[in-house]
């Protein structure tokens, strides 16, 4: 597929100039890309990234599949959304992801909604107490207590 006036409106049209932005801002040359994909996310020879791969994708001579795209979206850090256009946000919102109903894991172990909220707690207490604001009124949440297994300080 390639890019022209007509689908400069929908989201294909923003991949290949966020895939350069991305690249760019890194401060990687497209053969570094390739070598990192491949390096990263290892295939047979046959289906190894190339740099004149990459740069087709940059400049809207090719497609990328959605395994390609996911591996970049993966290497960078972002979502898929991101990078092809469907949101303008590379940012992703914790407290957001926490309370929501998607599954999270970390280093895959899924995380129960016990995990979820004291991991919430624990991100929140560090966030508000480092940087010295009060907590802003999040999400109702029901209080729980987060053993830590440490004594507890009795006051004496």
């Amino acid at each position: 597929m390639q890019y022209n006036e007509s689908n400069r409106q929908d989201g294909d049209y923003m991949f290949p100039e966020r895939l350069r932005a991305l690249r760019t801002g890194k401060h990687i040359t497209l053969v570094q890309l390739a070598q990192d994909l491949n390096q990263q996310f290892p295939t047979d020879k046959d289906h190894e990234n190339t740099p004149s791969q990459i740069g087709n994708w940059e400049r809207g001579v090719r497609t990328p599949s959605y395994v390609e795209v996911q591996k970049l979206a993966k290497f960078f850090g972002v979502t898929m959304d991101y990078l092809t256009g469907l949101t303008d946000s590379s940012i992703y919102d914790l407290a957001k992801m926490f309370i929501s109903g998607q599954t999270i894991q970390f280093e895959g172990e899924t995380l129960d909604s016990q995990d979820r909220y004291q991991i919430y707690q624990l991100i929140s207490g560090y966030v508000h107490g480092k940087t010295g604001r009060k907590p802003q009124p999040g999400p109702k949440i029901q209080q729980e207590e987060l053993d830590l297994g440490m004594p507890k300080d009795t006051g004496k």
